[in-house]
């Protein structure tokens, strides 16, 4: 773990996996500084800017863009990036895959505000999963991939840590204050070319844009174990892109879907 100024939330340096994963496990995310250059920043804001919708995407006061990765080769860096691919394979597998991809633009007047879980794959009592006997298990878990400075006007995303333990779906009190064992959504300020890597069960939020004229990009790979289905919109007409394929490792190969055969292949 590391100190950095201006951090509301405790910071990893990007290769020290034992502690991220440890974070993963007790305040149920892991906040990473210094993940990409700027220059590869840059790289992305403009290859956001490029894309165009398509199956599922939307496009208005917040952009948008699914499943990226097959739209172009510059995307795969995301899927195994160093640092961050080595905490995907120690939290949900060496044979984790990615289940999608995604790329948001968030104009002024975007509003990403809505506490909730991604998945709850089982619920139980808190008391059960604070168990020091039970641990849990990381089985999705998504990567944000921060491309502008964020503060309190440009739409932060919100957590609470701790919240993965309670073992069920978000629950407002009865003057609709949302907390876990006293710890409020609490916003995560953040530098371009941050991560903020987290499991699916913690309560967190995306927010409001109140800045006058910025816009926020943000870029989210989103992993799992290997025994959840990807899922790649539009489905049905899902297609790999060939010139995709032709540029991956094998490592990238497998987290986009090319496993070893298993006990139900």
């Amino acid at each position: 773990m590391t100190a950095v100024s201006g951090y509301r939330q405790r910071t990893f340096d990007l290769h020290d996996t034992e502690g991220q994963l440890n974070a993963l496990h007790e305040d149920g995310f892991a906040l990473i500084p210094n993940v990409v250059p700027p220059h590869i920043v840059e790289q992305a804001r403009q290859a956001i800017d490029n894309l165009k919708p398509f199956g599922f995407d939307r496009e208005g006061a917040t952009d948008h863009y699914k499943c990226v990765f097959n739209r172009d080769p510059f995307w795969l860096q995301f899927t195994d990036w160093p640092g961050i691919i080595e905490l995907a394979e120690a939290s949900m597998g060496s044979e984790c895959h990615i289940i999608g991809q995604s790329a948001w633009r968030s104009h002024p007047a975007h509003n990403g505000w809505g506490p909730h879980t991604d998945r709850l794959f089982v619920q139980m009592p808190p008391d059960m999963c604070e168990d020091p006997r039970f641990t849990l298990p990381i089985l999705l878990c998504t990567a944000h991939f921060y491309l502008n400075d964020i503060d309190e006007e440009l739409c932060p995303t919100y957590v609470i840590p701790g919240s993965h333990k309670s073992g069920g779906p978000v629950k407002p009190d009865a003057d609709g204050n949302i907390t876990y064992k006293g710890r409020e959504l609490e916003p995560v300020i953040c530098k371009a070319g941050d991560v903020l890597f987290f499991r699916c069960e913690v309560w967190h939020s995306g927010s409001k844009n109140r800045s006058a004229d910025r816009t926020r990009y943000l870029l989210q790979t989103h992993y799992s174990n290997r025994v959840v289905a990807q899922q790649f919109s539009p489905f049905l007409d899902w297609q790999f892109n060939p010139e995709v394929l032709s540029a991956c490792s094998p490592r990238q190969r497998r987290l986009l879907g090319d496993h070893k055969p298993g006990a139900y292949d």
